[in-house]
């Protein structure tokens, strides 16, 4: 697995860069037969490290862990058990996702966007500006590719937790249409799909 270690305002030693290869090659080789590639960020934030770590670990399989603490193994620490506990949950789906993913249809290309918020200003009589609310978000800020996968309902949820992502697009395999899932503000998983109002 290519891992790629970087810090911001972070100094790296080399012991941390081994540490943390050696833990993610240990969760890797429980779960997958190959990881592909892991990229873990550290960055300091007052008076903590914080970890972000993300693993690309095969066709259409992404893992997301966060951790935060007083030093910065304790911060991937936090971060890998984040990875290791979603694994344990859905251990055995994810291996019949691995297994599976040759026979999957190939996912549908798309490009994923990042909007920044404008303030709306209103000139004021003095010759100032003040801020009067929020506008529309109408300036692009980013931009990268994004795989919209066939999968059902329960896989769409998995891959979204695994990711540590707030919502999903797919298209159900049982309608071919596309759903959204996304995490509620009261914990439980939403799913939009469009086939249920024809019924």
């Amino acid at each position: 697995m290519h891992i790629t270690v970087s810090g911001k305002q972070v100094e790296m030693s080399d012991a941390l860069r081994a540490r943390v290869a050696q833990q993610l090659d240990t969760i890797a080789g429980k779960y997958f037969d190959h990881a592909l590639e892991a990229n873990v960020t550290f960055s300091r934030a007052r008076s903590f490290f914080t970890c972000d770590i993300n693993v690309h670990a095969g066709r259409g399989i992404t893992l997301r862990g966060e951790g935060e603490a007083a030093d910065a193994n304790s911060a991937f620490d936090d971060a890998a058990e984040h990875i290791a506990k979603r694994l344990r949950r859905y251990r055995r789906r994810v291996n019949e996702h691995s297994r599976d993913a040759a026979n999957r249809v190939r996912p549908q290309a798309a490009r994923q966007y990042t909007l920044r918020q404008e303030e709306e200003e209103q000139p004021q009589p003095n010759g100032g500006v003040a801020v009067v609310g929020r506008a529309t978000y109408a300036t692009v800020v980013a931009e990268q590719p994004a795989e919209i996968a066939s999968l059902t309902v329960g896989d769409a949820v998995m891959l979204m937790d695994l990711a540590d992502q707030p919502v999903m697009m797919f298209r159900n395999v049982a309608t071919n249409e596309l759903n959204v899932v996304y995490r509620r503000s009261d914990g439980h998983i939403g799913w939009i799909d469009p086939t249920s109002s024809s019924n």
